[in-house]
């Protein structure tokens, strides 16, 4: 399959990237701790990574994985979830998420999740 790059990091959500990893949860930042660097399986991941008009909050081109991390307001955006969830299962992109507490109290269940997924 073939990707059009020109719908990654498009450079007019550049900014609102920038303010984004600017303005971290402590979530977040708990899990970008614990996955950057190649941390996990050799692989790189992003933070705050656009795909179209979507902007993950972790990505891995390699294997097309994304991760996000909700907080209480995702419960109130289920039909926005699911239409962003269909736009990216389109383009091959496999999103887990997460509950900001389960990072926070559990983080190395997070991280056996996320290893078991970060497949080729």
């Amino acid at each position: 399959m073939s990707y059009s790059f020109e719908m990654y990091n498009d450079q007019i959500q550049k900014s609102r990237r920038q303010e984004l990893r600017k303005n971290q949860t402590e979530a977040e930042n708990t899990l970008w701790q614990a996955i950057r660097d190649r941390k996990i399986k050799n692989l790189k991941f992003y933070r705050q990574y656009s795909i179209g008009p979507y902007i993950l909050d972790f990505f891995c081109p390699e294997i097309r994985l994304g991760i996000e991390l909700d907080g209480e307001q995702h419960k109130n955006n289920l039909e926005y979830d699911q239409e962003r969830k269909n736009f990216l299962k389109d383009k091959d992109i496999k999103v887990i998420r997460f509950w900001n507490n389960e990072v926070l109290d559990g983080l190395q269940d997070v991280l056996k999740i996320i290893t078991k997924n970060a497949k080729f």
